[in-house]
């Protein structure tokens, strides 16, 4: 009897320092506004490269931009929820051109999530806790196969059940640049028969990461969504599909 109340009670005292654990973790962790604040005037500048399939899709090339995004105002999104809309603007990779409008976007932020909407696909990009090793179906709003309509592949096929998970919070550092106190968030990192060998009937490619800096906002994002596809009754090869990788260069 007493070796059975001695377990019990050790099995509480685990389960309350566990408890206690928790609620602590859940206390310290960063809101998701340090990690993507918003307020109307905010702007970051990326370079961005982005890769193309040209010469009847059997060329891969690569087009360098200058991408800005500039919070413009709260206003409510199509449910009816404060969001801030924020504007996007191109020009070319050495800055010499004038800002093109290269449309908007919405972001809303929740109490647990923060959501953006582009070209009318919602995704939860960030989710309470902001905690190492915390996952969530980030793509759960999407449509069955949302490149359906722009693309013949099937990597998109399962986009819906994509587990995003916060990988690290530790300094990034890509193209000579370094950022500080950065929040990874993976989502995809698959690929299949890479590099591609002559006789591969079909290769993929399915990488999706985002990186967000403290008191900044997104800083570095990749985002590859494409196939190879060497059909025997075509002469040549093609690919199907299209890859972003953009990168912070400057913001106020």
């Amino acid at each position: 009897m007493l070796q059975t109340l001695i377990a019990a009670f050790a099995l509480l005292l685990t389960i309350g320092f566990s408890a206690c654990s928790n609620k602590d973790e859940d206390f310290t962790a960063p809101a998701m506004s340090e990690y993507l604040p918003l307020e109307p005037g905010r702007y970051i500048v990326y370079r961005l490269d982005s890769t193309v399939f040209t010469n009847l899709n059997r060329d891969v090339e690569i087009r360098s931009y200058q991408v800005k995004h500039v919070v413009d105002a709260q206003i409510n999104d199509n449910l009816g929820r404060p969001s801030y809309r924020v504007y996007r603007y191109i020009r070319d990779k050495n800055g010499t051109q004038p800002w093109t409008p290269n449309g908007s976007f919405m972001v809303t932020s929740l109490s647990d999530q923060t959501e953006i909407t582009d070209d009318n696909q919602r995704v939860i990009k960030l989710h309470v806790p902001l905690r190492e090793g915390f996952s969530w179906k980030g793509n759960r709003y999407l449509p069955t196969n949302p490149y359906g309509g722009y693309y013949s592949f099937s990597v998109d096929d399962d986009m819906k059940n994509w587990d995003f998970y916060y990988d690290t919070f530790q300094d990034f550092s890509y193209d000579n640049r370094t950022y500080t106190d950065v929040l990874s968030v993976e989502q995809i990192n698959e690929s299949h028969n890479l590099p591609i060998q002559p006789n591969y009937s079909i290769a993929s490619k399915e990488r999706s990461v985002e990186r967000y800096s403290r008191d900044i906002g997104l800083v570095y994002k990749e985002y590859h969504l494409w196939e190879y596809q060497n059909n025997s009754s075509s002469a040549n090869p093609t690919y199907t599909g299209f890859g972003v990788t953009m990168w912070m260069i400057d913001h106020n």
